[in-house]
């Protein structure tokens, strides 16, 4: 596959589906395993109680869904939903315990979800806005889909701009990452990775599109020295 910015969403789905298999562990060497307690972050971001309906939008295999399921308990409802037919079928076989909420696993469009409008309590999304072909149309959907007041959370990778970690960071992950990555796919999906991060808005920009989105109270935080953005907004009542 020839590295580009950007792909067609049917090959962004196909390279989805290829690296199902070796994704978690991927996410876990990429981040020396802190991907784990950014989702967790953002779980407790969405600022969800027991008995809430939570989306978790480009669920992928499923890790910061069942994190919502935790919080929720087994009187809610969480929702994840993705285009990848092997990274839901990933995520359905890890089964959440009994304590905790159920999660229905669906396959769908995140620019045009198949749910009503204040359908959710909060919707999170990880590591996948930047992979929709209009991520503000991305937006546009998880403000459609929760209910007014409630919060849209966002993790997503960006590029520290200053200090030490800039010139780490770019040999890592411009260079380091793909690598690793051909390991478990000689056709470029970890070579997209850095590719797609380079085309994306920096935190400021994403936080302006929070707001022509539909969303007030906007914030954002940098993780790990500014590698990881998490976004929250809330939906305009």
């Amino acid at each position: 596959m020839t590295v580009r910015d950007r792909l067609d969403p049917a090959d962004v789905e196909r390279m989805f589906d290829r690296i199902a298999g070796p994704y978690d562990l991927m996410n876990h060497l990429m981040t020396a395993g802190l991907d784990r307690r950014w989702r967790a972050l953002a779980a407790r971001e969405s600022a969800v109680g027991r008995g809430a309906t939570v989306l978790d939008a480009c669920c992928g295999t499923g890790d910061l869904a069942i994190e919502l399921a935790r919080l929720v308990g087994r009187s809610g409802v969480v929702t994840g939903l993705d285009f990848s037919a092997e990274m839901l079928r990933r995520a359905e076989r890890k089964s959440p315990g009994e304590d905790v909420a159920r999660v229905q696993w669906v396959r769908g469009d995140a620019t045009a979800m198949p749910f009503d409008d204040d359908s959710f309590a909060a919707a999170t999304i990880a590591f996948g806005l930047r992979n929709l072909p209009d991520p503000e149309a991305g937006l546009r959907e998880l403000v459609r889909v929760v209910r007014p007041g409630g919060r849209v959370v966002c993790l997503e990778i960006t590029r520290p701009e200053q200090g030490a970690l800039k010139a780490f960071y770019s040999l890592w992950f411009d260079r380091g990452v793909p690598a690793l990555g051909k390991l478990f796919d000689r056709r470029g999906a970890y070579s997209y990775l850095p590719a797609s991060v380079r085309r994306f808005p920096g935190p400021e920009l994403l936080g302006e599109a929070f707001h022509r989105a539909g969303m007030t109270a906007v914030r954002y935080r940098l993780l790990a020295g500014g590698i990881v953005a998490l976004h929250v907004g809330e939906v305009v009542a």
